[in-house]
């Protein structure tokens, strides 16, 4: 095998990228793609934790029923089943592992978060997926097996054209473009928050892998859901921190600037009403009751909670408010929604596989039926590694002929485009927080994406775009310079955010109804002729049927 050949190439270093890779045979060579350094996906972010029935007054049957009404309607049956049962043998993995959840006694400590019938929410303080990632990165490392290439990323897959498998994918890393060839080509990017001016997102969920996997023809399904968080800190000039619901489950209350618990207004579960209904209702209410809706916030009130359980689950909280000049044992939390989860990705199924030969999927970045139209709090990681676990059980195509690899020396520099990349990639999250944040309509949604076409076509014409697109599949470079490949990168997620933007707003206006994630201020009812999944293809939007 040589040098740029793998048995796996592993796009994105999160939970679900890291997971897998121990689940593939030691007898393969893998590759790791990831952005930045290891742990800086969203899977190391997530506070609340990892849901399974695992309690005696617990079952698989009400985590399905469970993770079914959370997602009004369009969860596929089956894959939620395949999550739920498969689940309590995954929290036996992950604690195989070496991954330190919190007991109760010598119990697995459970705890309860919002649409959960049961508390079944595993969790490590309010660090659990940190937890779980380190222990995972400390596992991969020790694999001799397993390259990683860090502060890269991927550019373009490439498929055979005779048979359309996907063979091989472009990389930017140190100061070159590199074609690397496998078997398999697996996507485990994470989500695309920011996209959106408002998200709890990490920088790096520009919403890679389904940009790559939309250029290279695979089916995309539901990508009008996005779930947007209804907690999270807002101060001016303060990331948007994520304040997980797990401290609405322990029973802090959301109040407006009145000091009244306004949640009741809108649901009768109050604050562990669904998230889409929380912060659909924080919205509505700021759009009420504030001057300016926009910079408004509600309040997380934790002096319901004895301040030692807060000390003993939420140190990260803790100390990151204190951070910003928030005392939670003296004062409420500022707190605002903002895009959390995309429910919607590439199609998959339980066998993480796409519609394009050689091209696999897992994590976020995903369709696979279990989230619906909104999903079910603390069921991404489980997802991440429940499927994981199916890896090990297929087989691997054979390597398929791919282009001889070429490589040749460049000299070129791309500052000149910087201006107008920048120009568009900050008008980008403004503009879809607008159009298709949380509430949605057509008289916004239309010039929105006549708005995006219109930049797409600028961007056609610049000296990157023009550069990039000339290049033959297995033909490596050497710039000049790392300078060259920093100017590449940023071209390269600004390109994936103009491709995303497009495929949220179109499946938006697509869909003339109001489920989950997806809310029209002009559709605002759930329809049931559209209790259906929304696909597209190479330009093409459909619609698909559950399956019973």
């Amino acid at each position: 095998m040589a040098a740029q050949d793998f048995d796996v190439i592993i796009v994105g270093s999160g939970a679900a990228g890291l997971y897998a890779s121990l689940c593939f045979p030691s007898t393969y060579r893998l590759a790791i793609i990831t952005k930045a350094e290891l742990k800086t996906g969203a899977s190391d972010w997530a506070q609340g934790g990892i849901a399974a029935a695992i309690a005696p007054t617990d079952s698989p049957q009400l985590h399905y029923q469970d993770t079914l009404s959370a997602g009004a309607g369009l969860c596929e049956p089956d894959a939620v089943r395949f999550l739920v049962e498969k689940a309590p043998q995954a929290i036996q993995e992950l604690v195989r592992l070496g991954v330190q959840f919190d007991r109760s006694g010598p119990d697995l400590a459970l705890t309860l978060e919002a649409a959960h019938s049961r508390p079944r929410v595993l969790h490590a303080a309010d660090t659990t997926g940190r937890a779980i990632v380190s222990t995972l990165m400390e596992q991969v490392l020790a694999r001799p097996q397993v390259e990683i290439f860090p502060q890269a990323i991927a550019v373009s897959l490439d498929c055979d054209p005779a048979t359309g498998q996907c063979r091989g994918v472009s990389v930017l890393h140190q100061d070159r473009l590199q074609w690397f060839r496998a078997r398999v080509i697996l996507l485990a990017t994470g989500g695309g928050g920011q996209v959106f001016a408002q998200t709890t997102n990490p920088k790096v969920s520009t919403g890679d892998g389904i940009a790559l996997a939309w250029r290279c023809g695979a089916i995309l399904r539901d990508l009008e859901f996005f779930q947007f968080h209804p907690t999270a800190l807002t101060k001016p000039g303060v990331p948007h921190f994520l304040i997980s619901e797990a401290v609405r489950g322990e029973g802090a209350h959301l109040r407006d600037k009145a000091g009244r618990r306004f949640l009741f207004d809108y649901h009768p579960q109050g604050e562990l009403a669904p998230r889409d209904v929380v912060s659909r209702a924080i919205f509505q209410h700021l759009q009420a009751t504030a001057t300016d809706p926009t910079q408004a916030t509600v309040f997380l009130d934790l002096s319901t909670i004895e301040p030692e359980r807060i000390r003993r689950r939420f140190p990260n909280i803790i100390e990151r408010c204190q951070k910003w000049g928030v005392d939670v044992f003296q004062e409420s939390i500022p707190v605002a929604p903002a895009a959390h989860y995309w429910m919607g990705g590439v199609q998959t199924d339980l066998a993480c596989r796409t519609s394009v030969p050689g091209l696999w999927a897992i994590g976020e970045v995903t369709s696979t039926g279990v989230h619906g139209a909104n999903r079910l709090a603390s069921n991404s990681l489980l997802e991440c590694i429940v499927f994981a676990d199916q890896l090990a059980l297929l087989d691997l195509p054979s390597l398929r002929p791919f282009p001889n690899l070429t490589s040749r020396q460049v000299t070129v520099d791309f500052e000149t485009d910087r201006p107008q990349i920048q120009s568009i990639r900050q008008a980008i999250p403004s503009l879809m927080w607008q159009a298709a944040g949380i509430c949605r309509h057509a008289d916004s949604l239309r010039p929105a994406i006549a708005q995006v076409e219109q930049w797409q076509a600028q961007w056609q014409d610049l000296a990157s775009s023009r550069f990039m697109a000339q290049i033959p599949p297995g033909q490596n470079l050497q710039f000049a310079t790392s300078t060259v490949v920093s100017q590449l990168q940023y071209w390269a997620e600004t390109r994936n955010l103009l491709d995303i933007a497009a495929l949220i707003l179109k499946s938006a206006l697509f869909r003339p109804e109001s489920r989950g994630g997806h809310f029209r201020l002009d559709y605002p009812q759930a329809l049931p002729e559209w209790q259906l999944h929304t696909q597209v293809q190479q330009g093409q939007w459909s619609t698909q049927e559950i399956k019973s």
